[in-house]
């Protein structure tokens, strides 16, 4: 007797994954505009020429152009740039300022970068957003020092929000300011100063 399943059904292909493929299809196209143009010539209506989608599909889920820029750039931020967990602070604060840093070798994304920067000093609706991005690379290194203080790599009182600022610093400051490069290779030295500053006093 057969056991072969009469008129088998083909794999599923409902909505649910062609909304998932939609969604990650504008994500990208916003990303990759942001770069290209910059947010101040970035629009919906370019956004979903560029995915392929109806206008409406992209307001369907994000309300605004702020909540769709930040939106994307947390994602490509994500993707390019996984969380560190080589076992030390050191290691993991040097792994993630150097792939923070090399930002710096990359003219466009860089303009891109302090674009949103200044968007966020002059509207107050896309700085609502863009503080709820850098929110989230904060909670990153507040997880690598929290798990730091679990290994006693730094002293039990230390001042985690203080020290997050320490390692955001050099980087914000020398890619607004633009005195000095942003170089992977100084990633290591800039921790190290930073790790020296949190190491306990007798």
């Amino acid at each position: 007797m057969s056991t072969t399943p009469q008129n088998p059904q083909p794999p599923r292909t409902g909505g649910r994954i062609r909304n998932e493929d939609a969604h990650h299809s504008v994500l990208e196209a916003t990303a990759a505009l942001l770069v290209e143009n910059g947010y101040g010539a970035l629009t919906i209506e370019g956004v979903a020429k560029r995915a392929n989608v109806a206008k409406s599909t992209v307001y369907r889920w994000w309300k605004s152009k702020p909540a769709l820029v930040m939106d994307a750039y947390a994602h490509e931020t994500a993707t390019r740039v996984p969380e560190p967990d080589t076992g030390t602070l050191e290691g993991d604060l040097t792994a993630f300022a150097a792939d923070l840093y090399a930002i710096g070798r990359d003219p466009v994304r860089a303009k891109a970068l302090t674009g949103l920067m200044a968007e966020a000093q002059l509207d107050s609706a896309f700085a609502e957003a863009f503080r709820a991005w850098v929110r989230t690379r904060r909670e990153l290194v507040g997880r690598l020092l929290t798990r730091a203080l679990a290994r006693r790599e730094i002293p039990a009182g230390t001042d985690l929000t203080h020290a997050t600022d320490l390692v955001f610093g050099p980087f914000w400051y020398r890619l607004l300011v633009e005195h000095a490069p942003l170089d992977p290779a100084d990633a290591e030295a800039h921790v190290r100063t930073v790790l020296q500053g949190l190491e306990r006093r007798e």
